[in-house]
C-alpha cells in the first residue's frame, strides 16, 4: 500500500498492510536529532525564523519557505509517516524594527505595538511587552465579536489556500497531506470562560463567525483536492473540560456538526483535536457531531486507545504516545508505551499510531530514536 492508501483504508474501516503512522509535531531540536542538522520545523521557533527572514528581505523569506517545506518533508520521510505535516506555525507579519537577534518590534511606536522575544532553550517566541496592555472584560469581548462580524462581511468568500493547493498537487498522489481547517474554540482565558456562563449569546456569536470562516476554508480546500481536515480546538485539562458539558452541548455540538457535514459533502474527513480529559463530553463530541477522527489523544489525562475504541468503534484515533513519556521517561518506558499503541492498532482497525503532541526540545535523543525504531520494527 502507498501511505495514502493506508490512511484511506484506515478511515474506511478496511485492513491495512501495516500500522499507519502520524506524529502530530516535532520541535526543531528533536527534528535535528533525526535529520542530523538544523531543521526548519517547530512552533515558536518557526515564527521567530520567519520574523528574521521577513526582516532580511524577500529573498531571505523565499529561502525560509523553501527550507521549511524541505525539512518538514524529509522529517516525515525519516520517521516513516503516512500523513505528511508540511506546515508548522507561521507569523507572516513583517517586524517594524529589529531590537537584537532574538527580539523584534511590531506595530506603530506612537500607537499600538508589541515586543516579541525568542527563547532558544524552549523554542518559544512570545510577547514580552505591548501597548496598550491587554485587559479582557465582557465589554471588550463584545467589541471583539462585533469587529469579527464586521470583518466577516468584508472578507473574501473564497480564502487563499494556494500554499495548500501546491502541497496537495505535489505530494497528494502518494501521501495523505494534512491541512488545517475547521477550528472552533472559546479562548482559554478566564474572562472568556466566564462569558460562556454569563454571556452565552455573545459566545454563540463568536463561534458563529468561526463556523462561517471554517465553512469557507473547507470549500476552498475541497476544490484544491484536500481529503483530511485537521481542526478542533483545545478545551480541556487533565481534570476535564474548561466549561460544562451542558455549555459544550449547546454551543459547540451544533456548530461542529455543521462543519463535519460540510466536509462530508465534499468527501472529506474531519478530525478534532484537544489535549486533556474529554470523557465528560465524549458522547456529545464523538457521538453526535459527525467528527471522523480524534488526534492529540492525551494518554496522561486518561484518554486511552482501547477504551476509546470500545466506546466509539467508528472513530479514527490518531496518536497516544505521550510527549511527557518521551521527554521524561526512560528508554524502556518509551518502548513499552509505543508497543502498547501498536498492539492496540493491530487488534483494532481505525488507529494511526504516533506522538499525540509535540516532541519537546527537552526530549532525550535516545528516547526519540527508541520510539522510531520500535515503530519501524513492529508496525
Amino acid at each position: 500500500m502507498t501511505p495514502k492508501e493506508r490512511v484511506l483504508a484506515t478511515f474506511e474501516g478496511e485492513p491495512t498492510d501495516k500500522v499507519p503512522v502520524h506524529h502530530v509535531g516535532f520541535s526543531s531540536k528533536a527534528a535535528q536529532m533525526i535529520l542530523g542538522r538544523e531543521a526548519y520545523v517547530g512552533f515558536g521557533i518557526q515564527r521567530w525564523r520567519e520574523a528574521r527572514a521577513l526582516w532580511e528581505g524577500e529573498e531571505a523569506h523565499r529561502r525560509f519557505l523553501e527550507r521549511s517545506l524541505r525539512d518538514a518533508y524529509e522529517l516525515a520521510e525519516a520517521t516513516d509517516q503516512d500523513i505528511l505535516r508540511l506546515q508548522y506555525w507561521r507569523l507572516k507579519e513583517r517586524p517594524t524594527r529589529k531590537v537584537d537577534d532574538y527580539t523584534f518590534f511590531y506595530g506603530d511606536p506612537e500607537g499600538a505595538w508589541r515586543l516579541m522575544k525568542f527563547h532558544p532553550s524552549f523554542e518559544l517566541y512570545g510577547v514580552v511587552d505591548q501597548h496598550p496592555k491587554e485587559r479582557t472584560t465582557f465589554e471588550s469581548i463584545k467589541e471583539t465579536v462585533f469587529e469579527m462580524e464586521e470583518m466577516l462581511d468584508e472578507a473574501p468568500s473564497t480564502p487563499d489556500i494556494s500554499e495548500e493547493r501546491n502541497l496537495i498537487e505535489t505530494f497528494g498522489d502518494r501521501y495523505a497531506v494534512r491541512v488545517h481547517g475547521g477550528f472552533l474554540q472559546v479562548p482559554l482565558k478566564s474572562t472568556w470562560l466566564a462569558a460562556v456562563v454569563a454571556k452565552p449569546n455573545l459566545i454563540a456569536r463568536y463561534l458563529d463567525v468561526q463556523t462561517e470562516l471554517a465553512l469557507r476554508r473547507i470549500r476552498a480546500l475541497a476544490d484544491a483536492g484536500a481529503k483530511f481536515i485537521f481542526g478542533g480546538g483545545d478545551m480541556a485539562g487533565n481534570d476535564g473540560p474548561f466549561y460544562s458539558p451542558k455549555a459544550f452541548r449547546e454551543l459547540m455540538v451544533p456548530r461542529l456538526r455543521i462543519i463535519a457535514e460540510e466536509c462530508h459533502k465534499y468527501g472529506m474527513y474531519y478530525l478534532f483535536a484537544s489535549d486533556g480529559n474529554l470523557w465528560p463530553i465524549a458522547d456529545d463530541l464523538f457521538g453526535r457531531t459527525g467528527v471522523d477522527g480524534y488526534y492529540e489523544i492525551d494518554r496522561r489525562a486518561g484518554m486511552d486507545l482501547a477504551k476509546l475504541r470500545r466506546r466509539f468503534p467508528e472513530l479514527v484515533l490518531v496518536g497516544n504516545i505521550s510527549s511527557h513519556t518521551l521527554s521524561e521517561g526512560t528508554r524502556e518506558e518509551v518502548i513499552r508505551e509505543t508497543l502498547s499503541c501498536l498492539r492496540e492498532a493491530k487488534r483494532s482497525r481505525g488507529i494511526i499510531v504516533g506522538v499525540s503532541n509535540c516532541v519537546l526540545p527537552s526530549t532525550p535523543e535516545e528516547n526519540v530514536k527508541a520510539m522510531i525504531e520500535t515503530i519501524r520494527r513492529n508496525r
